[in-house]
């Protein structure tokens, strides 16, 4: 039996997110659906980096299976997409050790939001990103960040169906880049918890209309309550973008 990790990149738009459900299409029930299909049948489970939501997309998810098939990666990848539909692709795959776990070996994660700005909304771009028509200072936006680097508890920032009592959390890096009418915001950290980098989003853009400043950010970090944070931005705009592992 040989373990497999693999870079999957897929459209979050018509699924209801990355875990399997029952009656519902997900990501991963697609990829065991094709795995199935090239061991005729025989169940093989898929382990991912992290849930994605209903609407979020991937560019770098990462997961691992067991195979008793030893194939090379360019046969992997061929079967694979060959099976798999459109709006789900694997873009590398390798053997790896047995003891390596997608979730457990973890280092780090980007993610990456994407908004446009534009007084009339683009329907082509409605799953891709989320419309924004409101004027944003974003170096106001750029100065709160510097409240959310480094380890923090960021009970503030998650969902209340966050599943977990641990919720400190090291953000390494934030990018705000502003390209004509688009500003894409990219977090890199050890982790993230549920509905974090939305809730995120959702925070510096109340400060980039003013309706906050960027030293309540600070504020809101150590009140630890979800109700002094902003709204949750919608799903469309997120990517997970790249995960690491040492």
């Amino acid at each position: 039996m040989q373990r497999y990790k693999a870079i999957v990149s897929y459209d979050g738009s018509t699924f209801s997110g990355y875990q399997i459900q029952p009656k519902a299409r997900t990501v991963q029930g697609e990829l065991e659906r094709a795995l199935g299909m090239m061991h005729k049948s025989e169940e093989v489970k898929v382990t991912a980096s992290g849930r994605t939501d209903a609407g979020v997309h991937a560019r770098g998810q990462v997961i691992h299976f067991d195979s008793p098939l030893q194939l090379p990666p360019e046969r992997w990848l061929k079967a694979l997409n060959g099976l798999l539909p459109a709006d789900i692709a694997v873009v590398e795959i390798d053997s790896v050790p047995s003891d390596f776990h997608a979730r457990f070996d973890v280092t780090g994660k980007t993610y990456k939001y994407f908004l446009y700005k534009s007084k009339v909304r683009e329907p082509f771009k409605r799953n891709y990103a989320t419309h924004f028509p409101y004027d944003l200072d974003v170096e106001l936006v750029r100065a709160a960040t510097s409240y959310l680097l480094g380890a923090h508890d960021f009970t503030s920032f998650c969902s209340a169906k966050t599943d977990t009592d641990n919720r400190i959390r090291t953000i390494y890096k934030i990018e705000v880049v502003e390209n004509e009418n688009e500003v894409v915001f990219s977090f890199t950290g050890n982790g993230f918890l549920y509905n974090m980098v939305r809730i995120l989003v959702g925070t510096l853009l109340d400060v980039g209309i003013g309706k906050i400043t960027p030293q309540q950010v600070e504020s809101i970090v150590n009140g630890r309550d979800r109700a002094l944070a902003g709204k949750t931005a919608p799903a469309q705009g997120l990517y997970l973008w790249e995960v690491f592992y040492d």
